[in-house]
C-alpha cells in the first residue's frame, strides 16, 4: 500500500470517517556539507522522492491525537492546550512518549508558541523515508505536520518559518540538537535542484545538480546501521565545536577560515581542534562544489565528495565501519564520487556513478558488507524532488 494510502486509512480506522485532507514532506540527502548547519556554516541538500503523509482532520474536543503506522505504540492523545506544559524548556526532561510521537506533537507545541491557535486535531502518520538511515525521517514527519496544521488552523506561516517551527520541535520537545538544514531541505526542495543553504541567514538558493543530463545516478547505500540525534554522540560533536568558536573568539565555526587553522591547532587540544577542522574545510567543500556545479557540472564535484567523507572519518569521528566499507566498495566499483551523508554513527552513504553501474556498484557494496560481516545493506537511487505539499 502507498504510504499516502496507508495515512489515509489509518485515519479512517482511528476515526471512522475521511480525514480533512493529506499532506506531505520528503526526507532529505546532503550532497555536501555535514554538521556545518549548526555552525552557521553552508549546506548543499536535496529533497528526495520518498515521503512522510499526514492525514489529518479537526476535531471539537480541544484535543489532539497522533497515530503512525511504522510504530507499535498505540495512539498519544493529549489536550492541546497542556502541549505548553507537557514539552518544557531545552533543560528540562523530556516527556515520556515514543520519539516518533514527540515530533507531530512538537510541531503543534511550537506552532503555538509561534502565535497558532491550535485547536484540536487527529494525525495519522504514514511514511516510505526508510527510519535511521540519515535521510532526516524526523524532519519528514515535521514538515508534513507543520504542513498540514498551517493549513487547517490557517496560521499562514512561510515555509522558512515552518522549517524553524519544525527545528525548534525537533531541538525542544524531542531533545535532539539539530540544525535546521533538514527542515529547510523537506520544506523548499524542487526537481533537479539542491538547495544551498546559508545556515546564519537562511538564504536559500536553487542550484542546478544536472545528474540526469549527466548520465548519473546517485545512489543510496543504507547500512542499515540505527542511529538517533537525541543521544550523546551527535551532541558530543556539536559541544565541540561550541568549544572551539569559544576559543577563536567567534560567534560560531562559520567565522574561522581555512586560513585560521595553523592559529586554531596551536590554541586547542588535539580533538577540539580536528572537529574544528571539518567544520571550516567542509564549508570550504561546501561553497566549491556550488562553484563546481555551476561552471563544470556534476561529474566534476567528486574529489570533493571523497575529501567530504575522509574528513568525516578522520577529523569529526563520525563514521562507522559499515559506512566507510559502502564509500570504498562504491569507488573501488567505479563511482565517481562517495561519502556518508546525514548526521553520522550509521545511517547511509552516497554515490555518485554513471546510469549504466547502478547493479554493478550495489553488487559489489554488497558483497564487500558480506565479506565483512555486515548484515546486507539497502540501496536504491534518488533524485532531487518536491518539498512539502498538500497531497489530498
Amino acid at each position: 500500500m502507498r504510504a499516502q494510502d496507508a495515512a489515509t486509512a489509518l485515519f479512517e480506522q482511528l476515526t471512522g470517517r475521511a480525514p480533512d485532507g493529506v499532506w506531505s514532506a520528503p526526507g532529505r540527502v546532503n550532497l555536501i556539507g555535514e554538521h556545518t548547519d549548526y555552525n552557521d556554516g553552508f549546506v548543499l541538500p536535496f529533497a528526495i522522492p520518498h515521503r512522510t503523509y499526514a492525514a489529518v482532520g479537526m476535531r471539537e474536543d480541544g484535543r489532539i491525537r497522533v497515530a503512525s503506522t511504522f510504530a507499535d505504540d498505540a495512539p498519544v492523545e493529549i489536550a492541546v492546550d497542556e502541549l505548553t506544559a507537557f514539552f518544557p524548556t531545552p533543560t528540562g526532561e523530556h516527556p515520556a512518549v515514543a520519539e516518533w510521537a514527540a515530533y507531530p506533537l512538537g510541531v503543534a507545541w511550537a506552532l503555538q508558541l509561534a502565535g497558532a491557535a491550535g485547536r484540536g486535531v487527529d494525525i495519522a502518520i504514514a511514511s516510505d523515508v526508510p527510519v535511521g538511515a540519515g535521510l532526516s525521517s524526523s524532519a519528514a514527519i515535521e514538515g508534513a505536520t507543520a504542513s498540514a496544521l498551517n493549513d487547517l488552523y490557517n496560521a499562514g506561516f512561510d515555509r522558512t518559518a515552518l522549517a524553524r517551527i519544525g527545528r525548534r520541535a525537533e531541538n525542544e520537545a524531542v531533545g535532539a540538537p539539530t540544525g535546521i538544514m533538514d527542515q529547510m531541505a523537506s520544506m523548499l526542495g524542487e526537481p533537479d535542484a539542491a538547495i544551498f543553504l546559508d545556515c546564519r541567514t537562511l538564504d536559500a538558493n536553487l542550484v542546478s545538480v544536472g545528474i540526469a543530463e549527466a548520465g548519473l545516478e546517485i545512489l543510496i547505500l543504507d547500512t542499515r546501521v540505527q542511529h538517533s540525534h537525541s543521544t550523546g554522540g551527535y551532541r558530543e560533536r556539536r559541544e565541540s565545536c561550541e568549544r572551539g568558536a569559544a576559543i577563536m573568539g567567534v560567534p560560531a565555526l562559520r567565522d574561522v577560515s581555512v586560513g585560521d587553522l595553523g592559529r586554531a591547532e596551536e590554541l586547542m587540544d588535539d580533538v577540539t581542534f580536528r572537529r574544528v577542522r571539518h567544520i571550516v574545510t567542509e564549508n570550504r567543500r561546501v561553497l566549491d562544489t556550488v562553484t563546481t556545479l555551476r561552471e563544470r557540472g556534476a561529474r566534476a564535484i567528486g574529489d570533493l565528495l571523497v575529501a567530504s567523507h575522509a574528513s568525516m572519518r578522520d577529523d569529526f569521528e563520525i563514521s562507522v565501519p559499515e559506512l566507510d566499507t559502502a564509500v570504498e566498495a562504491a569507488l573501488s566499483a567505479g563511482a565517481i564520487g562517495a561519502r556518508m551523508t546525514g548526521g553520522g554513527f550509521g545511517g547511509s552513504a552516497i554515490a555518485l556513478i554513471e546510469r549504466d553501474s547502478v547493479q554493478a556498484v550495489s553488487d559489489a557494496v554488497t558483497a564487500a558488507f558480506a565479506a565483512s560481516g555486515f548484515a546486507p545493506p539497502h540501496t536504491f537511487t534518488v533524485t532531487p524532488a518536491a518539498g512539502a505539499r498538500r497531497d489530498a
